[in-house]
């Protein structure tokens, strides 16, 4: 994807998840961009996140009142909902991770820590990302169906009693995987093949740097604009704690306890009327069959000057 210098952006408006991620530091989210906006010299409108706003229409408000930039900072499901309002709006889109894991900013080389982020926002440059759609909804990393949204309902309990961290993520697969119940039956239609197939997950990735960061075949899929799907080769609740275990420490058995399908256009019928669908640790109900393709239009996002120039094809790595 191409790259292109930054526009003079006279507003930047930034959507604020002040809940996100792992944060234990005394100085709130918003007092601290505040003073990184104004030492980088930027002006920039923060606008908080509560339960009475949603995430996507609050990005889509900001880019109806003339925002020039729409910066999330947030974890991945309020960076998801920011590029869908910025898609849709035409404009550019900046990221200042605060969430869990990060994975989109981290396969973009965006730093972290905030104060990296903000740098970017002022001295990087923009790249166009191509983004992924489940049921007509952006996702930028993954998008499932079957366990795991039954571990996003869990981990909701768990960062409630002992807060958000990475270790609290992982302890709710675990308690998630002993509730586990039935595998799903499926008809996958990849490219207009179609398989019959029985998994207690169906998984599809968008985001190469994830793929690889879990020892996952497929990303070099994924930088030529597939999608790879992935489906549990094992039923048993055993069989998924095991293989859960493996990816959370990076030493997953490639071709062993995964099923791994590629296509740019992936259709999943479930039978049932509706399915809870997983995407980009945000979890909803939709209407069947769950359809995955990309959007046609790039996303412009801006990454590190160094990483645009030099390094074109690693922004690639997430949504070639």
């Amino acid at each position: 994807m191409e790259s292109a210098p930054v526009p003079d952006h006279r507003k930047i408006c930034v959507i604020l998840n002040e809940h996100s991620g792992d944060h234990p530091d005394k100085q709130s989210r918003r007092e601290k961009l505040t003073e990184l906006f104004a030492a980088q010299g930027l002006e920039a409108e923060l606008i908080g996140l509560t339960p009475e706003k949603p995430i996507l229409e609050t990005a889509r408000k900001a880019a109806a009142s003339g925002c020039e930039m729409i910066v999330a900072a947030g974890g991945d499901g309020t960076i998801g909902a920011v590029a869908a309002a910025a898609h849709e709006a035409g404009v550019p889109m900046g990221v200042i991770p605060q969430g869990t894991f990060n994975y989109f900013a981290r396969g973009l080389d965006i730093p972290e820590e905030p104060e990296g982020a903000v740098r970017i926002l002022a001295t990087g440059r923009l790249q166009e990302i191509s983004l992924g759609e489940v049921n007509g909804e952006v996702f930028l990393n993954n998008a499932s169906l079957g366990i795991y949204p039954l571990i996003l309902r869990t981990r909701e309990g768990v960062y409630q009693r002992w807060g958000r961290s990475r270790i609290a993520a992982y302890w709710s697969v675990v308690l998630a995987l002993a509730g586990f119940r039935h595998p799903l039956r499926l008809r996958a239609e990849v490219d207009g093949r179609d398989t019959e197939i029985r998994t207690p997950l169906a998984f599809v990735a968008n985001s190469a740097y994830q793929l690889d960061q879990f020892n996952l075949d497929g990303a070099d899929a994924i930088r030529d604009g597939d999608f790879v799907l992935f489906t549990s080769k094992g039923t048993s609740r055993w069989d998924l704690v095991r293989a859960s275990l493996r990816l959370a420490m990076g030493k997953a058995q490639k071709g062993e306890e995964f099923g791994v399908v590629t296509g740019r256009e992936i259709t999943l019928h479930t039978g049932r009327p509706r399915a809870l669908v997983a995407r980009d640790g945000e979890k909803e109900l939709m209407d069947t069959p769950i359809r995955f393709r990309r959007r046609p239009e790039p996303l412009r996002v801006m990454v590190p000057a160094e990483a645009a120039i030099a390094g074109e094809a690693r922004a690639e790595d997430t949504a070639a």
